[in-house]
């Protein structure tokens, strides 16, 4: 078992504050040399960076924390700033900025890290918020991670012949799983005030009342969402909103994205191959919309964010909440699908030993899933160490998702962290469950 961050020495924290700034560079290292230059500069769609700019922009943020404001070093780079703040430039522009090429970027990020782990051994992780339980390391590796599973994504936009490789997901085992758990109604606490290098919206943990419902043992798969758009889903506005059928109609849009029909049946893209449609495995790439018209056509709705917290977390014979379903161990290979170890989501039903004390399997891993709740700030919230990481997206426009997906690694990914994006978004490895209302008592 891996001991608490907070259980930690100064010499076994820095270990693992620099196992993860690591662990996020090989990933950043393979994602970005797995492409030629030219593939390196391109923008493989407006929605994306060119991936040089990801992974200078990963330089930078690096340099502005650690290096400067942790190490109080010497600026190496502050002429490029301004290129590689996200939030003055849209991603559609970026292609167009005078952005470092591909060996320059490469030599930045290398030096940014030497000087980062020299900030890092010569700290000391207690004091100040900013570097207690080595904190900005962790999120530093945490936002490599971020922009890590952003390549991926980008990898998947990118035509071209197939560039990844990764040993398949594990098979689910045998037997049959009930289609749904019932979770009691009651408090639980949600969010955390404990863990180390939680980011500013996962915190405070606060109580939160949650009436009993049912919800999804696992996540909606790609044989039940064939049946919806099969259907004729996609062709009744009966299932969806207003904004939801208006998005449809515009852009034409009659599946999953990287669907398509062919040969009498669904097939995709992935990663480059094209391959039937796997009807066990998590769909994925469908927007919010489309999640809730499931929803709404199978009789149901999509979870709040509170429940889905409780389902994953909640511990019914202790009454406490979970780091984990499974527990508090940090994740391992027969917990969940993370980290990019597998390039898809593995059948629905696999990892029992990740499921929750009530039975609900695969909430960590696999697929982000859509949930019914906007994105906002918990009772309490203190924007840390910035409002831009998470407060300025506070509103009704950004619809929150829980759990992690296959690309997402084990440093970025708790039961308590929390992803956000437009509902209209598409690219993102998203998915979803159900959930349903149940009367108290009801089994």
């Amino acid at each position: 078992m891996t001991k608490p961050l907070t259980e930690l020495g100064p010499h076994r924290l820095r270990e693992r504050a620099a196992e993860a700034m690591m662990a996020a560079r090989d990933r950043t290292a393979a994602l970005t040399d797995a492409v030629d230059d030219t593939d390196l500069v391109r923008q493989h769609s407006k929605l994306m960076s060119p991936l040089v700019w990801d992974l200078a922009h990963i330089g930078s943020q690096e340099e502005l924390w650690l290096v400067r404001d942790v190490g109080g070093r010497t600026p190496l780079r502050p002429d490029i700033d301004d290129l590689y703040d996200a939030f003055q430039h849209p991603r559609a522009d970026r292609p167009s900025l005078p952005l470092l090429g591909p060996a320059e970027a490469r030599g930045y990020v290398r030096e940014v890290r030497d000087k980062a782990l020299d900030v890092l051994d010569h700290t000391a992780l207690t004091g100040r918020d900013l570097v207690a339980n080595a904190f900005a390391f962790g999120m530093i590796a945490q936002h490599e991670q971020q922009h890590d599973e952003t390549m991926l994504a980008t990898h998947q936009l990118r035509d071209g012949d197939p560039l990844l490789t990764a040993p398949e997901p594990p098979r689910r085992p045998a037997g049959r799983l009930p289609d749904e758990v019932i979770v009691p109604g009651g408090s639980f606490t949600m969010g955390t005030s404990v863990e180390p290098w939680a980011l500013d919206n996962e915190r405070p943990a606060h109580r939160v009342h949650v009436d009993s419902f049912a919800i999804d043992t696992v996540p909606v798969s790609c044989g039940r969402y064939a049946e919806f758009v099969d259907a004729g889903g996609y062709d009744d506005p009966r299932w969806w909103t207003r904004a939801g059928w208006a998005y449809l109609r515009e852009h034409g849009i009659r599946a999953p994205r990287f669907w398509r029909w062919q040969d009498g049946g669904w097939w995709r893209r992935r990663f480059g191959v094209v391959e039937p449609v796997p009807d066990d495995e998590p769909v994925m790439h469908v927007s919010w919309h489309e999640a809730r018209a499931y929803a709404a056509w199978a009789g149901k709705r999509l979870p709040t964010e509170a429940e889905w917290e409780k389902a994953a977390r909640w511990d019914p014979a202790s009454g406490q909440s979970r780091r984990y379903p499974w527990g508090d161990d940090e994740p391992g290979e027969r917990h969940a699908n993370l980290g990019q170890r597998h390039l898809r989501p593995a059948p629905v039903g696999a990892y029992p030993d990740g499921a929750s004390p009530l039975g609900v399997r695969q909430l960590i891993g696999d697929v982000w899933e859509w949930t019914a709740s906007p994105f906002g700030g918990y009772p309490g919230f203190a924007a840390f160490p910035y409002r831009e990481y998470s407060e300025v997206f506070f509103g009704d426009e950004y619809a929150v998702l829980r759990g992690g997906s296959f690309g997402t690694a084990a440093v970025a990914c708790r039961g308590t962290f929390r992803n956000w994006d437009f509902p209209i978004r598409r690219q993102i490895f998203a998915g979803f469950r159900s959930a349903r209302d149940v009367a108290d008592g009801e089994r």
